[in-house]
């Protein structure tokens, strides 16, 4: 059980979030309300809800602000927001998908394809990209939780398909079908979760020439900060150097 980490490529889109809290609880507030509205508020009953609920604690959302976005879904003035999904190309043609959640397509799409064009990229067609990406269930937990050996026992025994450690921590990745079983059985053994979700997996990653990659830095960062966008995902690979410039 091996396979690429992720955790170095979404340290600098971890740092800005730290800086934007009121823009980042909004976006969670949106998710919050989408997932109760399209089922029960009770979170386990409701993976998307619960699904939420994790992502919201781990960013140190205010329960009041989490119980209040819930409660939003159930009411009739509820907001109506469609689920859009962008693909295109960035700097140095990494493949890019975007999900959204817009109360306007026209206006979101109208966006979205802006910033691409800004920044030397192009946004393409439903589905031109995400052959390159497994959609995938991501379960991780702090290094400090239990051993490497430990963890890998227990990926086994859930089900888990891969289980990679390092000094970031651990992270599990499942079958979309076998996600909230594994999920479930993990937190039985190791408690909450930091996060389970979701997500779009980089099949192989892309190495990105630092020139290219400050620029789709800054694509990420524009998409990041429109309201309507909820995740940005890529088969990019930065360097370190370029990371360390980054984070400082």
């Amino acid at each position: 059980m091996a396979g690429h980490s992720q955790f170095k490529n979404i340290m600098f889109r971890k740092g800005r979030q730290d800086k934007e809290r009121s823009k980042l609880f909004s976006k969670l507030a949106r998710e919050l309300t989408v997932a109760s509205k399209q089922g029960l508020p009770d979170p386990a009953h409701n993976p998307r809800l619960r699904a939420a609920i994790l992502a919201a604690r781990a960013e140190n959302m205010p329960k009041d602000n989490i119980e209040r976005a819930i409660r939003k879904g159930q009411g009739s003035d509820a907001e109506n927001y469609d689920e859009v999904r962008y693909e295109g190309y960035g700097p140095g043609g990494v493949a890019l998908i975007v999900e959204a959640l817009t109360d306007n397509r026209n206006r979101t799409a109208a966006d979205v394809r802006a910033a691409f064009s800004k920044y030397g990229g192009s946004l393409g067609e439903s589905n031109s990209v995400a052959f390159l990406f497994d959609r995938v269930g991501v379960i991780t937990y702090p290094a400090a939780k239990a051993s490497e050996d430990m963890m890998l026992e227990a990926a086994i025994e859930a089900g888990a398909e891969e289980c990679v450690s390092s000094a970031d921590g651990h992270e599990f990745t499942a079958s979309v079908e076998s996600f909230s079983a594994v999920r479930d059985a993990l937190e039985a053994k190791f408690g909450s979760p930091d996060s389970a979700a979701i997500t779009w997996r980089a099949q192989t990653p892309v190495p990105v020439k630092d020139s290219d990659g400050e620029s789709l830095v800054k694509l990420i960062e524009v998409l990041d900060d429109h309201d309507d966008v909820q995740h940005v995902y890529g088969n990019y690979e930065l360097s370190n150097a370029l990371m360390e410039r980054l984070s400082t």
